[in-house]
Parts: C-alpha cells; sequence; structure tokens
C-alpha cells in the first residue's frame, strides 16, 4: 500500500484477539519510531514496551487499553527538549506525537490494529513504571490484532471537515 492507503486505513481499534504481536513486528514498530524526526534531533523520547500480562495490568490501572497485547507508553524527555527562543514552547509533546504517528501507521502496515490513549492518569504510570522525575509519560499506543470489522477506508469523506474548511490559502 503506499501511505495515502494506510492512512485511510487506518482506524482506531478498541477490541482485539488474543494473538501476541510477533517479534519482528514490535522491531519494525520501534524502528519507525527511531528513525522519526525531532525537533532539532534532540531526540527527547524514551518508549515504554509492555506485552507482559502484569505489565498490561499495571498499565489497566492508569488507562483502558482495550486488553490490547502490547502497549507503548510514549515518554518525554524533559531535560532534552528543544525550546523556541521566541516564546518558549517546548518540543516535547510534538516530538513524542511524530514517534506515536510514525508507530501508528508502521503498525497499520503490518496489519496490525492500534489506538492512540491519552485518557490515561499519569501520576499512575510514573509510580507503577518507576519513571524517572525527567520522564513524563505523554501518550499511550495500544497495539495487537483487530477483532470486530474493520472502518472503512472511504468513511473521512463524512466522517472529517471537508478539505476546503480544513485548509485556507495564502491570497496575494
Amino acid at each position: 500500500m503506499n501511505f495515502l492507503d494506510i492512512a485511510k486505513s487506518r482506524y482506531s481499534v478498541r477490541n482485539y484477539t488474543d494473538q501476541p504481536v510477533e517479534d519482528e513486528k514490535l522491531q519494525k514498530i520501534l524502528t519507525a519510531a527511531h528513525v522519526a524526526p525531532t525537533a532539532a534531533n534532540l531526540q527527547p523520547v524514551h518508549i515504554i514496551a509492555v506485552r507482559e500480562t502484569d505489565g498490561l495490568s499495571r498499565i489497566s490501572k492508569a488507562a483502558n487499553i482495550y486488553h490490547a497485547p502490547l502497549a507503548l507508553i510514549v515518554c518525554t524527555d524533559k531535560t532534552k527538549a528543544w525550546e523556541r527562543p521566541f516564546d518558549g514552547m517546548r518540543t516535547t509533546d510534538i516530538d513524542a506525537s511524530i514517534l506515536t504517528d510514525h508507530m501508528m501507521m508502521e503498525a497499520a502496515d503490518l496489519g496490525l490494529g492500534s489506538v492512540w490513549i491519552c485518557y490515561f492518569k499519569p501520576d499512575v504510570i510514573k509510580k507503577e513504571f518507576r519513571l524517572p522525575e525527567h520522564l513524563e509519560p505523554v501518550n499511550i499506543l495500544a497495539v495487537g490484532y483487530a477483532d470486530g470489522v474493520p472502518a472503512s477506508p472511504d468513511r473521512h469523506s463524512s466522517t472529517r471537515i471537508p478539505l476546503e474548511e480544513l485548509v485556507s490559502y495564502e491570497r496575494l
């Protein structure tokens, strides 16, 4: 598939089979994160890959991961972030989001489903995974084999605002 086909076919999966994600697929997903760009190439991110039952149970104390067999906790390292000099905006959340998007699209290309989770209790994740003070969990990507009927790749024409509303063009 080309990128646009992958992007159109990807959807938020909230039901997974029990089939584990194969090691080689996990490595490809993590490689997609590894090659993702970050501001000034500072790479202020850390990913915790969780596949064991105990770890998944600990995540479930903080978030609904929909019984996915794999969860990727994406954290930012507050000590490495690039800061825009004009207003002090730090790019940590942006960098983490770019990595997450790369992983999400690679998972889709590999035939896996995923859902991006921001609704979680960061303090519980910090405690359960003994994160050092400088690491901040930003999101969780639940990954696995989808159980159910996939969303139509043609759904965007009815579920998204029209392109004309999304984009404006500079007028001279």
